[in-house]
């Protein structure tokens, strides 16, 4: 491409809302352009890497046997009815209608399209398995869209649906899918960590996202200093302690009046208590069913652990008033001891680590003291619902501490058994002639999000810093005197050797000067930038610059495109 005639504007200045580097940077280097809030316009230079990011994800799902299809991103809204997902899946569906008044939505995700297309072909287990896969454009009506294409509303995705006839097969599936991914983000030249994570509205029983690394990152990721464990802070595994509560020194439980003392922070302070001997109290709708959940009053409630222990759609805090009724008191006062209306319990396992705990007791400005779990009231679930924080024991190994990083999910990639499969009756004959559901898994890769996932891991003051394999152009000639004619002939020479050997080249021949051309090469970050002036044509050389690293090299111009070839296959 010559960058005279190339649809490109860099900038200088940044607009207010782009928060996050990648932001900053594509807009600055003329790759994205804001049509709408949480909408962008894809310019040449970011769809040249995105495209390099597709052939890459192609490349490495069709090695494990899949095949790609291509959906509708407009979805009726029967589809939705049917797997149960309309009216819970929330505001982040754009719902409409069309002439006809029928309703439709435009796909966040493709679970009920793909599981309608497979059954109308699945017939027997002989035809399985089937791993089918679309890349395409998919729309969530986020609340708060931010961050450029780390956070938009609509967004190019890579998902796919796994079909098997029994799980094991299934986790096959899942294990060639797992593989994929790593292969896929190493080949983007990404530093990265697989972590187990939550599954959430999409459903299921087993997930792992591939989290980016930086500093920038949304997601809080734990991993142990020693083993190989990590998971997204959602998921992060507490590792309790085998409580076996003393009975002797349990005390006689008591209420006492706390006027207005209603956070923990309140409690503790007026009974001279330590936050961990206090029992938080929440009731929670879970798919609108009330549950008193229970945790230390040292831990913050973890609802991805919630809605994953009871296999929820939606989980919730109830309101003040289905507080009130549950409980007889005011919010800030609920306890498990004398609820006015009986709902099931759900403990965390860490109220049984001390004996005489405090609790609400469920009568506005009164707590109870030394209250001891099975003895004073019965737990029905015990379960992990709280959030783990860096610092802890790892809950596999017994010698490292859990570790705290920032990461940016690129990736998912979920166990869905027959959670679609069933509702929709996706079935076939399996090897006894009997009707089963398919087990099912779904794989998604935000493209756009590993493309500014990329930018925020490899950058410096002046701009990216490409990995070679998605770099818009691997190369840069930069001819500086364009009135030297042995200037613009090399330069024309070198531009054409890097095509004919299969190079992505850019040639600024702009006519601008040499600042602004060194300027603009580092902001969009081309991974070899060639210099082309006059003094160093009169000697038969041309400089060399490696964006990665800044280092320059001088050399003769009949070695350049050689050395070119060798650094792109080292960097691969």
């Amino acid at each position: 491409m010559r960058l005279s005639s190339a649809f490109l504007k860099t900038m200088k200045e940044v607009p207010k809302e782009a928060q996050v580097v990648s932001h900053q940077l594509m807009f600055r280097a003329g790759m994205i352009q804001k049509l709408s809030s949480g909408i962008y316009n894809y310019l040449p230079m970011a769809l040249r890497s995105l495209r390099k990011i597709e052939t890459i994800i192609r490349e490495e799902l069709e090695k494990k046997g899949c095949q790609e299809v291509l959906m509708p991103v407009v979805q009726p809204a029967e589809l939705w009815k049917e797997s149960g997902r309309w009216d819970y899946y929330g505001a982040e569906l754009l719902r409409f209608k069309d002439r006809k008044d029928s309703d439709f939505c435009l796909g966040p995700t493709h679970e009920e399209v793909i599981t309608d297309m497979v059954r109308k072909n699945l017939k027997s287990y002989k035809q399985l398995p089937w791993n089918l896969y679309q890349i395409q454009s998919k729309f969530r009506d986020e609340i708060r869209p931010r961050f450029g294409l780390m956070r938009g509303r609509e967004f190019i995705m890579k998902d796919a649906y796994s079909f098997d006839e029994s799980v094991e097969k299934s986790m096959e599936n899942y294990q060639l899918m797992f593989e994929a991914y790593t292969s896929i983000f190493n080949r983007c030249g990404l530093k990265f960590k697989a972590v187990d994570a939550a599954t959430g509205a999409i459903g299921g029983d087993k997930s792992h996202e591939f989290q980016v690394l930086a500093e920038s990152g949304e997601d809080g990721i734990l991993s142990c200093s020693h083993c190989d464990y990590a998971a997204n802070e959602e998921k992060a595994v507490v590792k309790g302690k085998s409580a076996i509560p003393d009975k002797s020194l349990f005390l006689t439980m008591e209420e006492i009046h706390t006027p207005n003392q209603k956070s923990i922070d309140e409690v503790t302070a007026f009974l001279g208590k330590k936050p961990e001997e206090l029992i938080k109290s929440m009731i929670y709708l879970i798919d609108e069913e009330p549950v008193l959940i229970l945790v230390p009053g040292s831990k913050e409630v973890n609802e991805a652990k919630i809605q994953a222990f009871f296999n929820a759609n939606v989980v919730h805090l109830a309101d003040d008033k289905k507080v009130e009724e549950i409980t007889g008191a005011k919010t800030g006062f609920a306890g498990p001891v004398g609820l006015k209306k009986q709902i099931k319990i759900a403990a965390d396992r860490g109220i049984q680590e001390f004996p005489n705990m405090v609790c609400g007791a469920n009568k506005t400005d009164y707590h109870l003291t030394g209250v001891n779990p099975e003895r004073d009231f019965k737990v029905d679930e015990m379960g992990d619902f709280i959030h783990a924080l860096a610092g802890e024991p790892c809950p596999v190994c017994n010698a490292g501490k859990l570790e705290e990083h920032r990461g940016i999910e690129v990736g998912q990639v979920f166990y869905l058994g027959t959670k679609y499969s069933e509702s929709m009756n996706c079935n076939f004959l399996d090897r006894n002639g009997k009707q089963v559901p398919a087990e099912m898994g779904c794989y998604g890769i935000g493209v756009g999000r590993t493309l500014a996932a990329a930018i925020e891991q490899n950058h410096d003051d002046a701009g990216i810093i490409w990995p070679m394999a998605i770099a818009p152009y691997e190369v840069v000639v930069m001819p500086l005197q364009l009135k030297d004619e042995d200037v613009v002939n090399v330069s024309n020479t070198l531009y054409k050797w890097f095509k004919e050997a299969g190079i992505d080249v850019a040639l600024d021949d702009r006519n601008e000067r040499a600042g602004f051309k060194f300027n603009d090469a580092d902001l969009i970050g081309y991974p070899v930038q060639i210099i082309i002036g006059s003094k160093t044509i009169a000697e038969g050389m041309v400089e060399v610059k490696i964006r990665a690293t800044d280092e320059k090299l001088k050399m003769k111009v009949a070695e350049v495109q050689e050395w070119v070839v060798n650094y792109k296959e080292k960097t691969l």
